[in-house]
């Protein structure tokens, strides 16, 4: 088929989707064979419509095409035979496996054996291999994440899964084009061309009489795209209408007002005639045509050009018809976990959080009060009660008036104190004053408020707890209803709404820019967006109407009816394709709705709310995916492409019949009011681990001037240090800087704000945390862990935190278990409760491959999945996969030589691994195709540490040649190579480590020589500490806790440091005889920790593993709960003793190699 067909068969695609010819559309995308359409397999696959499933796949594919081909219809087939298995349906499986699976007995017939034999189980998960299936709409989500892989991975899909960018109804406008051009070879054109059928070529009638109208001259250039169409059939397509009807979104809307035809704009071109700018817009009220004849008088062709902007960029009915293939999602994705539990004191009406540091949350109250709140620290950084500003911005009650009469029998200053306290007096005497709305710029450093009496206030937000006023404004005759801010004329302004039936914006001096009129009721709420360069705000009023503004005081564009007619909330998705409301009727009806922009009706109405409700629901929107809405006293969630609930929440119970409620930026997080006075914070598992890692980004917009300069050494310390010998040879780009209590301080500064666990009481001199007894900590040995011909060299928590894994010497791995009870109701790992030595009812161990290996010589390694499932791991052998339910060996791979001597999985793929080797080189391995893709090579020595940044899109490698290399995750190509720096009279070796900080642009490398952080964005070093002191011995093992606030080191004499994580200064030591008896100290064989590893979700627990076997996990005792607190840092001096430096010497700069 030639390329302009197959492009006309995208046409037709288009077409047909428009006009929701829903069966012709798949019919032709299936037999044309151009088009893979990913959503609709999708719903299927998740409908469990398996015979349309593999109908659908038949116009692309058959089951013996390839290896991927086969392996899409086997798990298809393997899937239907398994739901039936779980209905029992027993006659209908063995159906499946006789006619559907018996194909693939051919190529494995073991496999096919397998399968058979689930028929003789009462329940197929009694089968190891089948024990964690879940329920069928899990199993049919997990089944299609694969099948999306395997699709794109294909070759006969290649080209056919991405619909070509099209502008809407393009078949449409070519049509129109071709009749514009045909109406132009007219003989005789005439002015409104009456055109019947497409059958035929258009020619217009000939008049009678001499005086023929004279022709119409319209370029093909200035068609315009109709804002909606009719039957293309219709007559008379070319009756006069706004040219600019073509603008989409909210020029959409505009030119529906008057309900225009759809091809009818299509010869259109807009008028010579100028219209007078004061004239209210025509899209409301299209002109007739004049008189005279080849002429007709629409809108300017500057007012024109301004709608057609407005058409987003690219808009849902552009790009659309599920062109665009969705990223995979699940309920995890949505934040249903209570993570934090905070009283405000009074009713929360508003909550905002920070654009940009999620942990951050604006609340405002019945009482008039604003609080900032750290939901990391559960701390209130800042409280601000409601207080007049400015007294001059208040009307004055007549009593004030009185006074002011008598001001000349008065004291000036006395005058000014009585009329002050009345003011506030008299405002807080007629009713309380409530916020309405609290909202954070969207750059994060304003913060605004409305309130129910005409006022708005404005803070300045400089960081950490300083929040300062800025302005306050007499916004309003009566209460104040919303508030946002919005960038008109790329100008940071401030939108308010109210009781007085007006729109207002605002600058930040509080000069009023704009003032629009138009409702006849109170306006409820306002909804700033743009579109392009093209800014507008949608406004709702308690009587139900949806307008839309300009900023040019041209009046409204758009009249439109909520569903309810009452209070309705307009919200745009996060990335403003598209637009939701939500409100409620005065009857108590609640309504969901999508619009669609361009025809301004509703395209979908969303069900699940309960018949009547007390008052007006909130919703808010996340993802580009996710709507939720407060009813019901529990929180509902639903897909924004389906209309049924997906799922609810009740946050563990204590909400409001109709609970307020704020998703943060990224989605990860979910602020929901309480009905005692507070609100909860939900989380999933990507905002569990931010609310554990209390420090936020390094933005310097979050420091106040003070916390800046506390946290920098200043040059008076540096001074106080004695001279280190260095060599620096002339090409050195930098000098060596000296090191301060084991620390180099280099300029470059990624600190972190302070947390209110780091204030220091300066009344009270700081004191380094010494555990020198067990009785100073909270330990836990691990059952049967002691093995003396074993060490534990390699140790890892499971993701979930509920359980610890331990790869011995000799290549068996251990399994620890917490059970969730009376005494541990999480479930989780802690050190105050014995777990239990897990195993499979089998009895099997996880012993790796271990054949013809030199135990005491291999280098062993271990990677867990991050849904805990899998294990992989290699001491000095192949590298074996790990059933972790069954500890059967899923697959072996990496035959050695060379032997594997460090895992790690892929961050975004655990089918992707990669692997270093002991002869210096790093394998991209794919498990599911069982193939080496990359080989990377850049060291010399053998590989001894991986870590993935995902925000860096890198791989950065460490080996036992004391050099780091940088990889591009794209195209595994090399960047850059660093050599770490080692102290004077130390060799070059030793495994190096590396581990990124939460902040994926952090790094701290690990060498028995020192701890360094790294900025890994410029593979620059900012700090280093060299073992000293108390902790002289060399470094065994480090590693973060799980929110990047501190890090854990063990030594080889058996000491434990636990470090400022920014800083690297000791906070805390813990000795040998704080978690190790003295008959195991005072023993002939000298015992240490070779490893740590810090819980996943608890900050303040490590675990260790010895050298005799053991494991051990350490917790501070309560009420502490913490590891010391971070040294101050005052002019070099620490606890009133000058710092001293290192005992290193050449120290030589790190050296960049390209």
């Amino acid at each position: 088929m030639s390329s302009l067909s197959r492009e006309l068969v995208f046409l037709i695609l288009q077409f047909l989707e428009e006009e929701k010819f829903k069966e012709s559309v798949h019919k032709l995308e299936k037999e044309s064979g151009f088009f893979f359409n990913m959503k609709y397999f999708e719903e299927k696959v998740q409908a469990g419509e398996w015979d349309e499933v593999e109908k659908y796949l038949s116009g692309f594919t058959k089951v013996d095409d390839n290896r991927y081909s086969m392996k899409i219809f086997f798990e298809i087939r393997k899937q239907k035979y398994l739901e039936a298995l779980d209905r029992q349906d027993k006659a209908k499986a063995v159906e499946i496996l006789v006619t559907d699976l018996k194909v693939f007995s051919t190529f494995n017939e073991e496999l096919y054996k397998e399968i058979t034999q689930l028929l003789t189980l009462s329940n197929f998960r009694e089968n190891e291999q089948l024990s964690k299936y879940g329920d069928t709409k899990t199993a049919r989500s997990i089944m299609l994440i694969e099948l999306k892989k395997l699709i794109e991975a294909n070759p006969l899909f290649r080209d056919k899964l991405a619909f070509p960018t099209l502008k809407s109804s393009r078949l449409r406008t070519l049509i129109n084009q071709s009749l514009n051009w045909q109406h132009q070879l007219c003989k005789n054109p005439r002015p409104n061309p009456d055109i019947k059928t497409l059958f035929t070529d258009h020619s217009c009638t000939p008049t009678n009489g001499p005086l023929a109208p004279t022709p119409v001259n319209l370029p093909v250039a200035a068609v315009a795209k109709p804002a909606s169409y009719t039957s293309l059939g219709g007559h008379n397509p070319f009756p006069p209408t706004a040219a600019s009807a073509n603008a989409g979104a909210l020029a959409g809307w505009m030119a529906n007002a008057s309900a225009s035809s759809s091809v009818q704009a299509a010869v259109v071109t807009a008028s010579s005639i100028p219209v007078p700018q004061n004239q209210v817009s025509v899209l409301k009220h299209p002109r007739t045509p004049p008189a005279t004849s080849g002429m007709v008088d629409y809108q300017s062709a500057e007012h024109e050009q301004l709608i057609k902007r407005l058409r987003p960029v690219p808009s849902v009915e552009e790009v659309s018809y599920s062109a665009s293939r969705q990223q995979a999602w699940s309920l995890d994705d949505l934040p249903r976990n209570v993570a934090v539990t905070l009283h405000q004191g009074s009713t929360v009406i508003s909550m905002d959080f920070h654009p940009s540091h999620q942990t951050l949350l604006l609340v405002g109250s019945t009482n008039g009060e604003i609080t900032l709140w750290d939901l990391g620290m559960r701390e209130r950084l800042v409280s601000k009660p409601f207080k007049i500003w400015d007294m001059a911005a208040c009307p004055l009650p007549f009593q004030v008036l009185i006074l002011l009469i008598a001001h000349r029998f008065l004291c000036e200053n006395i005058v000014s104190l009585i009329i002050e306290a009345f003011l506030q007096a008299s405002i807080v005497k007629d009713a309380p004053i409530s916020v309405s709305r609290v909202a954070w710029s969207p750059d994060g450093n304003f913060v605004g408020a409305a309130f129910t009496k005409h006022l708005i206030q404005l803070y300045a937000y400089a960081g950490s707890n300083d929040l300062r006023q800025h302005l306050q404004i007499d916004a309003h005759v009566g209460g104040v209803n919303d508030l946002a801010f919005a960038h008109p004329n790329k100008q940071l302004c401030v939108v308010t709404c109210g009781d007085d039936k007006l729109i207002k914006v605002w600058d930040l001096t509080g000069r009023k820019l704009f003032n629009f009129e138009g409702h006849e009721a109170p306006v409820y709420s306002i909804c700033p967006h743009h579109k392009e360069s093209i800014q507008f705000i949608f406004s709702t009023a308690i009587d139900g109407k949806i307008k839309a503004w300009l900023y040019d005081n041209m009046g409204s564009r758009v009249d439109y009816d909520a569903p309810g007619h009452w209070c309705t909330t307009m919200l745009y998705s996060a990335d403003g394709s598209r637009l939701f409301s939500c409100g409620t009727s005065k009857e108590g009806d609640s309504f969901l709705v999508e619009w669609n922009e361009s025809e301004g009706t509703i395209k979908r109405t969303y069900a699940g709310f309960r018949k009547k409700s007390a008052g007006v629901v909130q919703f808010d929107t996340t993802q580009n995916h996710f709507l939720a809405v407060g009813e019901d006293s529990q929180i509902k969630f639903w897909d924004m492409d389906s209309v049924n609930v997906l799922t609810s929440t009740e946050a563990e119970g204590g909400l409001p019949s109709l609970p307020r409620l704020r998703f943060s930026k990224e989605g990860n997080l979910l602020a929901v009011t309480t009905a005692d006075n507070g609100f909860k914070i939900l989380a999933n598992a990507v905002g569990l681990r931010s609310l554990r890692a209390t420090e936020n980004p390094p933005f310097e917009a979050l420091r106040t001037p003070i916390e800046s300069a506390a946290m920098k050494i200043s040059v008076s310390s540096v001074s106080s240090v004695s001279p280190v010998n260095c060599k620096v040879e002339r090409s050195s780009p930098v000098r060596p800087s000296p090191i301060i209590n084991g620390i180099d301080p280099t300029s470059r500064s990624m600190e972190k704000p302070r947390t209110v666990d780091d204030v220091i009481d300066k009344t009270k001199p700081w004191q380094l945390a010494e555990i020198v007894d067990s009785g100073h900590c909270r330990l836990v040995t691990l059952p049967d862990s002691t093995d003396t011909s074993s060490k534990v060299v390699r140790l890892l928590y499971t993701n979930s935190g509920v359980g610890i894994l331990a790869l011995g010497s000799n290549g068996i791995q251990k399994l620890w278990k917490w059970a969730r009870n009376e005494q541990n109701p999480s479930g989780k790992a802690t050190a105050s409760v014995v777990p239990q030595h897990w195993l499979p009812n089998s009895g099997l161990l996880m012993t790796n491959d271990v054949s013809g290996v030199n135990l005491e010589e291999a280098v062993p390694c271990i990677a867990l999945s991050k849904n805990d499932s899998y294990v992989m791991s290699a001491t000095g052998g192949k590298v074996s996969l790990f059933n972790m339910m069954t500890f059967k060996v899923m697959t072996t791979f990496m035959s050695p030589p060379p032997a594997s001597t460090f895992l790690a999985f892929h961050p975004q793929d655990n089918n992707i691994i990669a692997i270093g080797m002991e002869d210096s080189t790093i394998h991209i391995y794919n498990v599911r195709v069982d193939e080496v893709k990359s080989k990377l090579k850049g060291h010399q020595k053998r590989i001894s540490g991986l870590a993935f940044s995902t925000n860096l899109n890198i791989l950065v490698s460490s080996g036992a040649d004391a050099q780091m290399c940088v990889w591009s995750i794209d195209t595994w190509e090399k960047r850059k190579s660093v050599t770490i720096q080692i102290p004077a009279g130390k060799a070059p070796t030793g495994d190096t480590r590396v581990h990124f900080h939460s902040d994926q642009i952090r790094m701290l490398v690990v060498h028995e020589t020192q701890l360094a952080i790294y900025d890994a964005s410029k593979m620059e070093r900012i700090r280093q500490w060299v073992p000293q002191d108390v902790l002289s011995a060399p470094i065994s093992c480090a590693t973060y806790s799980c929110n990047s606030q501190l890090v854990y080191a063990t030594f080889c004499d058996g000491n434990i440091g636990v470090f400022d994580a920014d800083t690297l200064r000791l906070r805390c030591h813990i000795a040998p005889t704080a978690y190790m008896s003295q008959s195991v100290l005072n023993g002939s064989q000298a015992v240490y920790p070779l490893v740590v590893a810090a819980h996943p979700l608890e900050s303040n627990q490590l675990a260790v593993g010895l050298t005799d076997g053991t494991v051990k996990v350490l917790e501070p005792t309560e009420p502490e709960g913490k590891w010391g607190v971070s040294p101050p840092v005052d002019n070099g001096l620490l606890n009133g003793r000058t710092t001293s430096s290192s005992t290193t010497s050449n120290h030589t700069p790190d050296q960049l190699q390209r």
